[in-house]
């Protein structure tokens, strides 16, 4: 099977991350080189998203989130992809993120990048639907916003966060509860 190319600039946090996706697909990185992204990497960027468009996949922690929310802040109209924790982990040893994911785990990433709107118009889905499906508190809230992120491919969001991804990303009620539903679903059969 020929590689697929990615027209957009993929923005990735190192080398390792760099040499993964060239094995999934054609396509050009910008590397971050870790959680402290510099000027001349948003200047980068920056042109990147005018010229071709940018499409952020970095790694599911703590410090690949920092990434992404500092160059979405800085940098307007980037796209985003998502790959879960179970998918980033190594086959062996310790460690997690994109240059452990599975060729077919970062074609699907790429496949399936949303990109943000920054609009008034954007409906958001009601705090109360939230706490209604058990989101937001609760001793399953984390696993059903992590099964949640993963079927809508928009990534793990905290409490916090939830809200504003799904708005973000102009995930519709109708998508947003047939993706719940397939969770409480999943979890009776568990």
């Amino acid at each position: 099977m020929e590689k697929p190319v990615i027209e957009q600039i993929i923005v990735v946090e190192g080398r390792d991350d760099t040499t993964a996706i060239r094995r999934a697909v054609i396509a050009d990185t910008i590397e971050t080189n870790g959680s402290a992204v510099n000027k001349e990497t948003i200047e980068k960027v920056r042109l990147a998203v005018q010229k071709r468009g940018v499409i952020i996949l970095t790694d599911p922690d703590f410090p690949g989130e920092k990434i992404r929310k500092t160059v979405d802040q800085a940098v307007p109209f980037c796209s985003h992809a998502f790959i879960s924790k179970k998918d980033a982990l190594p086959e062996r040893g310790k460690g997690l993120g994109v240059e452990h994911a599975s060729v077919e785990v970062i074609r699907e990433a790429l496949r399936n990048f949303h990109s943000t709107k920054r609009t008034e118009t954007t409906q958001s889905i009601p705090q109360r639907a939230l706490i209604e499906y058990g989101l937001l508190g609760g001793t399953h809230a984390k696993t059903r916003r992590m099964k949640l992120g993963e079927l809508l491919k928009i990534g793990y969001a905290n409490g916090k966060q939830l809200s504003a991804r799904l708005k973000a990303f102009q995930i519709s009620d109708s998508a947003f509860k047939e993706a719940i539903e397939k969770v409480i679903q999943e979890e009776k059969h568990d």
